[in-house]
């Protein structure tokens, strides 16, 4: 896993999508937590909703993060020489996924403290639980990108069916009441009962089928899959 971890460390995008994840998420809530200060309805307003709401914008850097990690090697073609090097496929696949786990988790347990430091909202206890649960979603959204960048092999690809999806699918159609059902389990959506993102949940409007933690587990669901499938598409396709 070392020699995966200086990998990232020497690829160009690594510190430049990581600082634009932090930067962005924390910068938003900064501004958000100003531009809600003075509001005449913030009373009895969720102050985790307005810290951890720009974490769904950031988390679109380490998602980029986790679909170049593989995804570069294809385009530059140094994948054949780490598999020469490398020959057991399970070993080599192992070693980046944990490389890339580790790197999105370092991030996140970052990007989380200092994001919620910038929307000034009051620690208590609720708030370490949602702290924790954001830190987990946005390591595991990464670990998904990462599965799914592995099945494509195509940055663009890959990258062009995330994106959008995170920005203007479940996030948009998770408002619809008539097809909310099924978009609350799309893995962008499964944190947001942990991240308080999703609204009380003794409003029908906002009400989940699931809790904090199920959800979280519903996207470890996801991300497994993506890494199992990432996995059958490397032992089964040549490089």
């Amino acid at each position: 896993m070392i020699s995966e971890l200086t990998k990232l460390r020497t690829v160009r995008s690594t510190p430049w999508t990581l600082a634009a994840f932090l930067v962005v998420s924390a910068g938003l809530a900064y501004l958000l937590e100003l531009s809600l200060r003075d509001a005449e309805w913030r009373e009895g307003y969720d102050p985790l909703f307005a810290t951890f709401l720009p974490l769904t914008i950031g988390q679109m850097a380490l998602v980029v993060f986790g679909a170049l990690a593989v995804t570069s090697e294809y385009s530059s073609g140094t994948i054949r020489a780490s598999l020469a090097a490398v020959p057991h496929r399970g070993r080599f696949y192992l070693a980046k996924l944990g490389a890339v786990t580790t790197v999105a988790a370092a991030a996140s347990a970052l990007t989380v403290p200092v994001t919620f430091l910038a929307g000034r909202a009051a620690l208590t206890g609720e708030a370490v639980r949602a702290c924790v649960g954001a830190g987990i979603y946005l390591t595991l959204m990464c670990v998904f990108a990462f599965g799914l960048a592995t099945m494509v092999r195509h940055t663009a690809a890959a990258l062009g069916g995330l994106l959008p999806v995170l920005f203007l699918g479940s996030q948009g159609l998770g408002n619809i009441p008539a097809i909310r059902k099924v978009t609350q389990f799309l893995p962008d959506q499964t944190g947001w009962v942990a991240m308080h993102l999703a609204g009380p949940q003794d409003d029908p409007r906002w009400a989940r089928d699931y809790g904090a933690w199920t959800g979280l587990g519903l996207l470890a669901l996801w991300a497994l899959a993506a890494v199992l499938g990432g996995y059958w598409v490397l032992r089964r396709r040549d490089a």
